[in-house]
């Protein structure tokens, strides 16, 4: 998948693509349904299959101290969406330039001069220009004059309910994050590079690799049964194990991170890329009265994690 980031110079091979368009928070399959749409487009044209997306999220641009809501990192997304077979990620920066252009100049500006793009899909409920003034409806129209193919999606629903980021987030809130994982269409994962802690679980006979949560919604606190991939290094390769997401209550306030335990592993993952997949919430975080009995509960705590991974 190549990845264009600056829109004032596309080379002529990613130009013409048929793309969906819209920020892609968790490449949910509502997410998925727009792409299949755009991935129709494309075969039909022979084009580049392509997303249009935009970082940072416009809702982290114009409300920068909100707290945390992205379902995933820039990484994160990127990796998710090359494994949904995208030819080109246009990966544009979202600025007060770009910000003020009204629906019409970006349809004009952005979609037809500098990316090219030969047919755009969008969910029906996208808003685009200036103030969201631009509506699918309005796209259509903009396409028919310009000379771009545009298709209008309906929004998903599973249940009776719509699926969107927002119904994923309130399910890993709850602690629910199969929920999360029947909407997004595969496990909610959180993504990044390994860092240093205090060590404290190798005393304990739990050592973790510890990540960093910030920038990202938070789910629910507590202990986790994961599914863990080692994207790079050495130790390359998918894993079983238990993570703790939280503030660690029983050391005191702490910035919250995710720790994970790899059942059955030894070595050093210092530097390494991990995706870490929430498959059963198990419980919540707690202060304990004694190390000894923190270590019981990290003993109980792995061997259900143990069971509930083995049937999944």
């Amino acid at each position: 998948m190549r990845i264009v980031r600056d829109r004032t110079f596309v080379s002529p091979s990613d130009r013409g693509a048929a793309v969906a368009i819209g920020n892609f928070d968790g490449v949910h399959r509502g997410h998925q349904a727009v792409i299949d749409l755009a991935r129709a487009a494309a075969r039909a044209e022979a084009a580049p299959l392509g997303v249009l997306t935009f970082s940072p999220h416009p809702r982290e641009y114009f409300s920068p101290d909100a707290p945390p809501f992205r379902l995933m990192s820039r990484e994160a997304r990127a990796h998710r969406l090359e494994k949904l077979g995208i030819d080109v990620l246009y990966d544009i920066a979202f600025n007060r330039q770009l910000a003020d252009l009204t629906a019409e100049e970006f349809a004009a500006e952005v979609i037809r001069d500098q990316l090219g793009l030969a047919h755009v899909v969008v969910g029906a409920d996208f808003c685009f220009g200036k103030n969201r003034a631009g509506t699918a409806a309005m796209l259509a129209e903009f396409g028919a004059s310009m000379g771009f193919g545009v298709t209008i999606a309906d929004l998903l629903e599973t249940d009776g309910a719509t699926v969107s980021s927002t119904a994923i987030r309130e399910a890993l809130s709850a602690g629910r994050p199969r929920d999360a994982a029947a909407m997004l269409g595969h496990w909610h994962r959180i993504e990044g590079p390994v860092i240093g802690g205090e060590q404290r679980g190798r005393v304990l006979g739990y050592p973790t690799a510890n990540m960093s949560i910030e920038g990202l919604h938070p789910p629910r606190h507590g202990v986790y049964a994961v599914l863990v991939d080692v994207r790079d290094g050495p130790h390359k390769g998918s894993y079983h194990g238990a993570a703790s997401l939280g503030v660690r209550p029983m050391f005191g306030e702490n910035t919250p991170n995710i720790e994970t335990f790899l059942f059955d592993f030894s070595g050093d993952l210092y530097g390494a890329t991990l995706s870490v997949a929430l498959v059963e919430w198990l419980r919540g975080e707690e202060k304990f009265d004694s190390l000894d009995a923190l270590i019981a509960q990290m003993d109980a705590d792995c061997a259900r994690a143990r069971s509930i991974l083995a049937s999944t």
